[in-house]
């Protein structure tokens, strides 16, 4: 499960975040890439925006399921 005390700096303010123990996978980004985004100097996934439509936030959930690592997690939820 994600850690919310861990989150990466740069994600977008909202529910949705991405912690510090993403290992740059790209899953998240290929499955909602309208809202996940490459950190390229760092190597890792962060949220660039947070959902604006359910099919959004699906697919935001979606990757959270899926995430091998657990790096992402939802506190609005």
């Amino acid at each position: 499960m994600a850690d919310p005390n861990d989150k990466v700096s740069t994600n977008a303010p909202g529910p949705f975040y991405v912690d510090t123990n993403c290992i740059d996978c790209d899953l998240c980004r290929q499955t909602a890439p309208d809202n996940f985004d490459r950190n390229d100097d760092e190597g890792f996934s962060y949220v660039k925006k947070q959902p604006e439509t359910e099919a959004e936030a699906q697919l935001c959930r979606d990757a959270m399921e899926d995430c091998p690592v657990e790096a992402i997690g939802n506190d609005g939820e």
